[in-house]
């Protein structure tokens, strides 16, 4: 029996039998997606057969009006003139975004954003595929899915957040959907606000934000988001639309000048991130917020709509098959889309923690909101506004000219000329613990380098402490004198930078190979014993610890005090102590790895115990005026492991135990661990910390480059950065930022020989003769 399928896929030569040309195709949803894929696909193929099922009536939609990027706008004008030249005739454009904080206005410019009305959009949409004779079904729940696929060669579900085709089919999609902690609601007001406006009303029950922005002359979208309890609080629970509408308008009375808000369908929900393992499934493919979500406040849903329609609609054309052309379509998008769901994310959760960037300047906080997806950056925005963001470098404390990585920054009596450190980075090079030539030259070339503060690796209380047999330690003379070797070679040729010692054990995570010959594989012979909180293995196959006892407890804490007693007489400028990464001390405060049943073991409180004991020892022997700080895992990215809120507390309380700065990483304590990857991954963690406890921070994670640098410290969610990668990469990656940026001041310092290098060497002729004429045709 021959089906559709076989039939109708026909190329455009008359060729029969090629599927990644699907001639009848069945779209799920009759959204911006669905409409947009109908139109390229019909336009792309006349012959095409295509129906697109929604159930709701033409003119139906939520919202009000949609924000679409230039980037996107130029993949609708080369894919179809048409829907370009409509969508241009009915854009409202605006360049500047309105930050209100505490009753101050900031205004930064040269953003560029386009919106209209997402019924208008819509009304387009449903033209341009009448024209082409897609066939438009309103007011029609498309058929069972299985009789679909068995009819169509291609269908598309594009049925939205709530997906009933994502459901039907989540063992072949593995859909993953996460539930966030703002309530939000959609309405509009009948003028046009003259900006992106972003309104802060603090109230008595808590904080709440308005997002405006123009989609017509004399219409604006207003959303209105809060956290849930602050929602239930202020009594939004019980309020229909009706009333919820009149209370948000009062609200924001000032902002709207007196005019009402009014709604169209607008319900208070929650936002939903969508994650799926798959997009197709046969002939079955998702589009837009079916396949994934991404949060409002980066106005990206219709955008990452359109841009699936003109990936799937390009990969069909492309590829030989439907399979492969499935495959393509995913292949291309999935990058794109997961990029952009970690910078919502970050937006997000910007929002949901805005009561904790209150207090900052009100600058500072603009320029915090401006860059909280990670997405603008402080060079970005000196491009597009530079004289807003120098205003928010004069505030900050930036001298003329000098970028906010080259401000400079104190802990107790040390004060490091710049915000760079050379993250702790283990190099499993040291022979029976002790430091060689390697060490002298890794550390010695990254100290010319420019970076403000230089790290060692971990270095092992103990020979048993070690991670493996070529970690350094400090438990013996000759380490000592090694170690002294290289600081005295940092103090002496690269003056004004200073060398940090990171102390440690490694705990369950010990008597392991060097990274390079099996990463946490047990040695093949010459075993340690290991020691750690609980008998817990690291993971199968691992050695099993013995428990500490009371008497191991005291012997261990005296390992850390003579380690950090020969650290001081090295002459080290900071120590700081390692309670992360699951090695012992961590193993101690994550709850995943401490099972103990003493005082030692139970709540927070007691999983602290040991750390902080630890802590006060070290800090009664390292003298008074150097800096001593504490790196810790904000997170064990695992469920029932540390969380941010216990991070805090740890923060909190070794703050109070006298720590100059708390190092914030994560994970790494469970093999099992799911992290949440990305550019500056783990900063969220450092930046709440710093705002909660009031305790500086070193942010670390993903942090690659120099803009990088410059954003996160200007917006005040770190006091210093660490960069691990970029330094093996480039020793001289602090020199090479300034020189980049035009920088030469008190914030770096090159060294005497090395002065010739300080402005990149030309890479080719740029003195050709400029055009002079330009001739008409």
């Amino acid at each position: 029996m021959t089906t559709p399928r076989d039939t109708a896929t026909a190329a455009h030569d008359g060729t029969p039998g090629r599927p990644g040309h699907p001639l009848r195709v069945a779209v799920i949803g009759g959204g911006p997606g669905g409409l947009y894929a109908a139109a390229l696909l019909k336009r792309l193929d006349p012959r095409r057969e295509i129906t697109v099922w929604e159930r709701n009536a033409p003119d139906d939609t939520f919202g009000f009006g949609v924000v679409l990027s230039d980037e996107t706008l130029g993949g609708i004008e080369h894919a179809d003139p048409v829907v370009y030249a409509a969508l241009q005739d009915e854009f409202v454009r605006w360049d500047d975004i309105d930050i209100v904080h505490r009753s101050v206005r900031h205004t930064s410019g040269g953003h560029g954003f386009a919106a209209l009305g997402r019924r208008r959009l819509l009304e387009i949409l449903h033209d341009r595929c009448r024209s082409l004779g897609v066939d438009l079904r309103f007011r029609a729940p498309a058929p069972p899915v299985a009789e679909l696929m068995a009819a169509h060669d291609l269908v598309i579900a594009a049925d939205g957040v709530h997906s009933a085709t994502r459901t039907a089919h989540a063992d072949v999609f593995g859909p993953s959907v996460e539930e966030h902690r703002c309530r939000y609601i959609w309405l509009a007001a009948d003028f046009a606000f003259d900006a992106f406006r972003f309104e802060i009303a603090e109230t008595e029950h808590g904080v709440m934000q308005l997002h405006g922005y123009p989609y017509a002359p004399d219409a604006s979208t207003v959303i209105v988001e809060m956290r849930e309890e602050v929602w239930r609080a202020a009594g939004f629970a019980d309020l229909d639309e009706e009333q919820s509408v009149e209370q948000c308008g009062k609200i924001f009375a000032d902002t709207l000048g007196g005019r009402p808000l009014r709604s169209n369908k607008s319900a208070w929900t929650t936002f939903r991130t969508v994650v799926n393992d798959h997009w197709s499934h046969e002939n079955l493919v998702l589009l837009g917020d079916a396949a994934h979500t991404a949060h409002f406040s980066i106005g990206s849903g219709t955008k990452l709509a359109v841009e699936d329609a003109l990936a799937l609609a390009a990969c069909l054309e492309e590829q030989p098959g439907l399979s492969q052309a499935l495959a393509a379509y995913e292949e291309e998008r999935r990058p794109v889309v997961a990029s952009t769901q970690r910078a919502a994310r970050a937006s997000l959760e910007w929002f949901e923690d805005i009561r904790f960037h209150l207090g900052q300047p009100a600058r500072q906080f603009a320029f915090n909101l401006l860059t909280r997806s990670r997405r603008v950056t402080h060079d970005n925005l000196r491009l597009r506004d530079a004289r807003f963001t120098e205003s928010v470098e004069r505030e900050f404390g930036c001298p003329p000219g000098t970028p906010p990585m080259f401000t400079p920054f104190r802990m107790r009596g040390l004060t490091l000329r710049n915000r760079v450190v050379v993250s702790p980075m283990d190099m499993y090079s040291a022979v029976d613990g002790v430091p060689g030539d390697f060490h002298l030259v890794h550390l010695g070339a990254r100290a010319l380098g420019g970076a403000g503060l230089v790290m060692t690796e971990m270095v092992c209380v103990s020979a048993e402490g070690r991670i493996t047999p070529g970690c350094a330690g400090m438990y013996t003379h000759r380490q000592a004198d090694s170690w002294r070797r290289i600081i005295e070679f940092v103090h002496r040729q690269a003056p004004g930078t200073a060398i940090g010692v990171q102390l440690g054990h490694a705990g369950r995570k010990g008597s392991t190979k060097l990274m390079w010959e099996g990463i946490d594989e047990p040695l093949d012979d010459g075993n340690w014993p290991l020691v750690a909180a609980s008998p817990i293995p690291y993971k199968p196959g691992s050695q099993t610890p013995r428990e500490l006892s009371r008497a191991q407890l005291t012997d261990l804490r005296e390992q850390f005090v003579s380690a950090a007693w020969r650290a001081a007489r090295c002459g080290f400028d900071l120590l700081e102590l390692h309670c992360a990464h699951g090695y012992l001390l961590s193993g101690f405060l994550s709850p995943l790895t401490n099972r103990r049943t003493d005082g030692y073991g139970g709540d927070l409180a007691r999983r602290l115990r040991f750390p902080l004991e630890v802590f006060d020892a070290v800090r009664a022997v390292w003298p008074e005026e150097r800096p001593m700080t504490v790196r810790i895992s904000a997170t064990d990215w695992a469920d029932g492991g540390t969380t941010g809120d216990d991070a805090v507390e740890i923060a909190r309380a070794f703050a109070a135990h006298g720590a100059d700065a708390v190092d914030v990483s994560t994970g790494q304590v469970v093999p099992d661990e799911r992290p949440d990857y990305g550019r500056s991954y783990q900063t969220p963690y450092a930046d709440r910390i710093r705002h909660e406890t009031g305790v500086p921070v070193i942010a670390v994670g993903a942090i690659s480059s120099w803009d990088d640098v410059n954003s996160l410290v200007l917006a005040g969610r770190t006091d210093l950065c660490a960069l691990a990668r970029p330094h093996l990469y480039d020793p001289h990656w602090t020199l090479h930022a300034a020189a980049e940026q035009g920088y030469d001041g008190p914030g770096i310092a090159w060294p005497t020989p090395y002065r010739a290098g300080s402005r990149p060497p030309r890479t080719g002729r740029t003195d050709a003769p400029k055009p002079r004429l330009t001739l008409g045709i």
